[in-house]
């Protein structure tokens, strides 16, 4: 079962970038979209070729927006984790799937980015709504977590959570201590997510000791070319999944011109669901 992440940074101008090319060369059986700023029906139809869509486009025109793309029909979709001030906004999309043997709960994130690190005072407002969101959001991805398992089903979160968790998920970590991304606190919460029998970040369990492999790059200056990246682009799986999970990275593109956005695609290939496989982890 492969499983990809993808912040796209406008379906629209993606497409035009080639990823529909990309999508079809891929064949994955799951894809979450995230910053798709399109109306749902001037998606091109390229993009979502043999695949069902399921979206929550937000109400800011020419923002946000998050997606499902799935081999298989969604059992149920629901829009927002329950927070009126952040639900209309189209930042968390969740689906029940029953896909390749696996009966899932997947949800597609954007995270919002919270401003630079300057005390201006859109800038420090930013931030602080950064901060309600993730305080919110946290308590809410356990519910999410314990419904699904109540409900037989193995949970999988992934997404842009604009924050690159350790020293291994961003290059030039000694001089971002105090950028927005990288902050101790943000660093704290993220950890608060994960645990051995709550969620894992499946790239890091398999490339325990790697730098990156990063998954954003600005699109000034030379950062891409110089690999000067981020890792803020997860998937975060329930560990039986997790244990699944067989092989990890990212679809960093041969060159600038070439690549589909400011993000590149995190790819997961996951195994097959087979009770007697699964055992042996």
């Amino acid at each position: 079962m492969r499983v990809a992440t993808v912040n796209v940074n406008g379906i629209r101008a993606a497409t035009r970038r080639g990823f529909a090319d990309w999508l079809a060369a891929r064949d994955c059986d799951l894809v979450a979209l995230q910053e798709v700023r399109s109306p749902a029906e001037l998606v091109p139809a390229e993009a979502l070729s043999g695949y069902h869509f399921s979206y929550h486009a937000g109400d800011r025109a020419g923002r946000n927006g998050v997606a499902l793309l799935s081999r298989t029909p969604p059992v149920a979709v629901r829009h927002g984790f329950g927070n009126a001030a952040f639900d209309a906004e189209g930042r968390y999309l969740e689906a029940d799937l029953d896909l390749r043997g696996w009966r899932l709960t997947v949800a597609s994130l954007y995270l919002p980015k919270g401003g630079r690190a300057d005390d201006s005072a859109t800038e420090l407002a930013r931030y602080r709504r950064k901060q309600r969101f993730m305080r919110s959001f946290r308590p809410y991805l356990t519910r999410a977590r314990l419904a699904a398992r109540a409900a037989g089903r193995e949970f999988l979160v992934m997404g842009d959570f604009n924050i690159a968790h350790s020293r291994q998920d961003l290059r030039n970590w000694r001089t971002n201590g105090r950028a927005v991304g990288f902050l101790p606190e943000e660093r704290a919460w993220f950890g608060s997510l994960l645990g051995p029998r709550t969620l894992r970040d499946v790239v890091r369990t398999l490339h325990p000791d790697a730098a990156g492999p990063y998954s954003w790059w600005s699109w000034m200056g030379n950062a891409f070319n110089t690999d000067t990246g981020w890792r803020i682009d997860y998937h975060l799986a329930t560990p039986g999944l997790a244990a699944a999970a067989l092989s990890a990275g990212t679809d960093r593109a041969e060159t600038y011109e070439q690549r589909l956005s400011d993000h590149a695609p995190v790819v997961v290939d996951y195994l097959d669901r087979d009770p007697g496989q699964l055992d042996r982890r």
